[in-house]
């Protein structure tokens, strides 16, 4: 249990440095904007309790506007993603539910889950955001097109970073 709360602070404090200091300053056009601390939330483990999901998004969130400086934009969308993240696992969990002691990542889950699970929550995510960034519905198909590409983005650089640093299965 310790080794999971020093792991997962390990792992904000990594993302949280990586997108202020590193993806903030990569300009993508102004349709992909890239969000890759989003992974802190989708890799917390199966069996956190909701509540400290929720705690742990809202302070993810006020982390990142303290940096951008939105005003809790961020926040409020991260908020929004720790509570979606329950109703995705219970729509995408496998028939036995999960083991105890997995992690949500593509190593252990397999791609084809990792893609639905991350890709709706990252849809989420970036649909609430840029919304309430935006606040009108004059341009709605602009806004939409910058969620899609957005999102599309986040998720191949959330993959590449599981790729690169989490290692496979031992038991596949």
């Amino acid at each position: 249990m310790i080794n999971n709360i020093i792991r997962n602070t390990l792992r904000f404090l990594v993302l949280v440095l990586l997108q202020v200091l590193i993806v903030q300053n990569i300009r993508l056009g102004p349709y992909v904007i890239l969000f890759p601390y989003v992974l802190f939330i989708l890799l917390l483990p199966f069996e956190t309790p909701r509540l400290l999901v929720l705690a742990l998004s809202f302070v993810l969130g006020v982390t990142i506007d303290m940096f951008y400086d939105t005003a809790g934009m961020h926040a409020a969308a991260c908020t929004l993603l720790g509570f979606a993240r329950y109703y995705v696992l219970r729509l995408t969990s496998p028939r036995e539910g999960y083991d105890p002691g997995l992690a949500p990542t593509v190593a252990y889950m397999g791609l084809t889950w990792f893609i639905t699970y991350a890709g709706i929550l990252i849809f989420i995510h970036h649909l609430f955001f840029f919304y309430l960034e935006i606040f009108r519905f004059g341009e709605f198909f602009k806004t939409l097109l910058r969620v899609i590409l957005s999102s599309v983005g986040t998720f191949v650089f959330i993959y590449v970073i599981q790729f690169l640093f989490y290692k496979a299965d031992p038991k596949k």
